[in-house]
């Protein structure tokens, strides 16, 4: 989404004078979500190695060879004159391939720790956007280093306040809390919220929309066992394709703290109650959160403590305090997040340029 996010912001400079192509890894997510979002995509055989001892490790020398070889030939085919990567083992070959063919490359960190393929790019790109100016950390030359943002798409920015409200059904002087565990969804989140169901529904003006992640929708209807009353004011799904216009209904959010996720609430200037996935690598969803937190931006609570008071304290000051919202908001509001699209392409405008000076 960070790469469509600068796509677009292209796009609306330059329209049909800018070509852009995606790159992915076949069989994953991205070869279904960037088509169906008007860009055309190939995909490599890459896979990445697994972290621990697995027989599949073995055939990923000879898969990131062919890939090399195949973005070579996507490169020169396309005629590219800068090559974008946003992390994840797909970008290694392509960046890698652009190097061998003298095309400038730029990479981009979401995160507030850099991932291993970002670290191994880094050394030689010509530019390294990040997020969080602490990710510069891994890098011991950063005299390339342009702190951008993270891109968020024109969508979640388009959606107004009312047109959310009208497609989730939430009146206008009703409070609404947004609950999402990104698209994977979240069971420890959603059991604590589910937890938190006499206490939300005794707001009798707050409207939940609570996207629980396909696999946990099931379970979480059953435990909630909402009453038809209750449902008008609780609204369940497993997914939706529609979060820029719950963004703009919310007053307040619940959420994990993945880069996407955080750069589109910061974006809207949503105030957030932050679980980060602890599991995630090197705690990067923490680090994440922590800058929102010391931004004044939003409230965080371990994975592992959403039971205790901590969690109920702050899910209630999100609910019933107006002048925290706005303060949050207004701290949100300073990151400048919707700039982020803007400054990055500015970045690969500028490695184009020195590609044509070559």
């Amino acid at each position: 989404y960070p790469a469509v996010a600068v796509a677009e912001a292209l796009k609306r400079r330059f329209g049909d004078g800018v070509e852009i192509l995606f790159v992915g890894a076949e069989g994953k997510m991205e070869m279904e979500k960037v088509p169906a979002l008007g860009y055309r995509i190939v995909g490599l055989p890459i896979a990445g190695l697994q972290r621990r001892l697995d027989w599949r490790n073995l055939a990923v020398p000879f898969k990131a060879v062919k890939s090399i070889r195949m973005a070579k030939r996507i490169i020169r085919d396309f005629g590219a004159d800068a090559v974008v990567g946003f992390g994840g083992y797909v970008c290694i070959p392509v960046a890698r391939a652009a190097e061998q063919c003298g095309i400038p490359v730029v990479v981009h960190e979401q995160n507030s720790v850099m991932g291993m393929a970002n670290k191994y790019l880094a050394r030689r790109a010509r530019a390294v956007c990040l997020t969080y100016d602490h990710a510069a950390r891994a890098l011991s030359d950063k005299s390339h280093v342009v702190l951008t943002g993270n891109p968020v798409r024109a969508s979640v920015f388009a959606a107004t306040r009312a047109e959310g409200r009208a497609a989730f059904g939430v009146p206008e002087d009703a409070r609404m809390l947004l609950v999402t565990g990104g698209s994977l969804g979240a069971r420890h989140l959603n059991a604590a919220i589910v937890q938190r169901k006499d206490m939300l529904l005794g707001y009798p003006d707050l409207h939940i929309v609570h996207v629980t992640g396909p696999k946990e929708l099931d379970s979480v209807t059953e435990q909630l066992a909402l009453t038809d009353e209750q449902a008008k004011r609780w609204r369940l799904m497993g997914y939706t394709d529609q979060m820029g216009l719950a963004m703009a209904a919310a007053d307040a959010i619940v959420s994990r703290a993945g880069a996407t996720s955080l750069a589109e609430i910061s974006a809207r200037h949503i105030p957030a109650l932050l679980v980060p996935f602890p599991y995630a690598t090197e705690d990067h969803q923490t680090m994440n959160a922590r800058a929102c937190v010391e931004a004044g931006a939003a409230f965080l609570v371990a994975d592992a403590d959403v039971e205790g008071a901590q969690f109920t304290d702050y899910l209630k000051t999100l609910v019933e305090d107006e002048t925290a919202r706005q303060r949050m908001s207004a701290a949100a509001a300073a990151a400048k997040t919707r700039d982020a699209a803007g400054l990055l392409a500015d970045v690969v405008l500028k490695a184009c340029e020195s590609k044509s000076a070559q």
